[in-house]
């Protein structure tokens, strides 16, 4: 039978949990390393609905992207996500900055969306750069990442230049201008960016595509999936649909 632990050293071959940024948590965040696994749910977050879809499935594992645990706790109240885990005896594995540098990992799932070419990943940044099979205008280009990642909406910066070529820094991506700009982006394509970064942004010549948090990153729950189902033959690991994304555009 397949472990907590076994899947847990799995994921860390493919995206090594020492390699996560400092300010990270990762890691088998609750439950038992020996507890045997022939279900596990695989979400960007564990929230209350995934749970209840976890129990559903008679999942005894959530492997999520974003951690359960972010600081440190001072009290465990119940019908708090840590505290409705721990009660039903549900485990949870987090991979969050360290499997956004994979190579197998959020951003070069994000380059694969947009169809990119000679996808490269930056070495220790939460980041990768293609390029276009075409140019295209940055108005175009944001209606093309707009349909590729099935958003309802994206925010975009104009500029009078041709997109060609793309970088890509999945979640709150935004403070990655400055390195997009010295790998000889015309774009970046993120799902946060603050406003003094979009300023910036326009200083250094290099457009913006916001497309959300949620679907820069959820790009990668199905390809890990297949990863995991295609290495563990006595576990199904499950894409959850429970949780999708919530923001809605007036335009």
């Amino acid at each position: 039978m397949t472990t907590v632990k076994a899947i847990y050293d799995f994921i860390d071959e493919i995206a090594p949990f020492d390699s996560a940024m400092s300010f990270d948590n990762v890691g088998i965040l609750a439950g038992d390393v020996n507890a045997q696994v022939t279900t596990a749910v695989v979400a960007l977050d564990v929230t209350k609905a995934v749970i209840a879809e976890a129990e559903q499935q008679q999942a005894q594992l959530i492997i999520s992207h974003h951690p359960i645990i972010f600081t440190p706790l001072k009290a465990l109240k119940s019908n708090t996500i840590p505290y409705l885990l721990a009660q039903k005896g549900i485990n949870v594995i987090s991979a969050h900055t360290n499997l956004d540098l994979s190579e197998k990992g959020v951003n070069t799932c994000l380059a694969k969306a947009l169809q990119l070419n000679s996808i490269k990943l930056t070495d220790n940044e939460a980041m990768a750069t293609g390029t276009l099979s075409i140019p295209m205008s940055a108005a175009t280009f944001a209606s093309y990442v707009k349909d590729k990642l099935h958003c309802t909406g994206v925010r975009y910066t104009v500029l009078d230049k041709a997109i060609y070529t793309v970088a890509v820094s999945s979640g709150a991506g935004g403070d990655n201008i400055y390195l997009a700009k010295a790998m000889g982006a015309d774009v970046l394509v993120t799902g946060e960016i603050k406003h003094n970064y979009i300023i910036e942004s326009i200083d250094e010549d290099i457009a913006i595509v916001d497309a959300g948090h949620y679907r820069t990153e959820d790009v990668v729950i199905k390809p890990l999936c297949d990863i995991l189902n295609t290495a563990f033959a006595d576990v199904t690991f499950l894409p959850s649909t429970a949780f999708t994304d919530k923001i809605k555009y007036i335009l």
